[in-house]
Parts: structure tokens; sequence; C-alpha cells
């Protein structure tokens, strides 16, 4: 694979790939939130959130809700790494990335891979845009 920094000889091959995705779909949300909020949409009508996405940050720093955000991804990312840790261990057969949630999942495995390469590619190009 594409690898000119060698990261894959000093980090297991795993987690990094954990955190490709992990990094891709923050930022295919972040791109989605981003969009939506130029385009007008708002998710309240309290007066915090009525600012543009330039002064989003500091807007949700006075408001209080980031220190929140912070405790609730702290938990998502403790539950993650122990999911990791054990499929380093091999007590299961999850795959780096692989969260549970099959509502829109192909069923078949040529599709479950074309899906998972689109994941991929869009994660790597919002990256890109973020």
């Amino acid at each position: 694979g594409f690898d000119p920094m060698g990261f894959s000889y000093a980090f297991d091959i795993r987690w990094l790939r954990e955190a490709e995705l992990k990094h891709g779909r923050i930022c295919m949300l972040a791109t989605l939130g981003w969009v939506a909020t130029d385009l007008g949409m708002r998710v309240s009508d309290n007066a915090a959130f009525q600012v543009s996405t330039i002064d989003a940050h500091l807007s949700m720093v006075k408001f209080g809700s980031m220190s929140q955000m912070l405790v609730w991804l702290g938990f998502a990312e403790l539950f993650g790494f122990m999911a990791m840790i054990r499929m380093y261990q091999g007590k299961t057969d999850r795959a780096a990335g692989d969260l549970g949630f099959r509502a829109l999942y192909p069923k078949d495995e040529a599709g479950q891979y074309q899906m998972q390469l689109k994941e991929l590619r869009n994660g790597r190009l919002a990256m890109l845009a973020y």
C-alpha cells in the first residue's frame, strides 16, 4: 500500500486502519455539518445557535456545550479502544472500523467490499476537504 513515511513499520496496521476510518468518518460528518450550516439549517431556535459557521466554535464554547461534547466523545473513544484491545487479543473477529451498525449495509460480500471502498475513498476526500 501507499506508505511513503513508513508508519506501518512503527505502528500496527490495524490501529492505522482504525484511525483512518475514524478520522474519515469525523471529517465526512464535519463537512456535512459545515455545508448544512451554510445552507441555513439550524439545530435550535435558540439565539446561541443562530451563528455562522465561522463563529460557531466560539459560540458553542460560550454556551458551554464543548465540555459536554468532550465527555461524550471521550466515552465513545474509551469503548472503541476497549473493542480494539479485544480485536488485538484475538477475542473477537471484529474488523478495523466495524461498529456493528448494519442497517444500510449490503448483504452480499461484493456489495460490502464496494461499500467499504466507498467509505474509505469518501473519508480520504473529506479529510482533504476539511
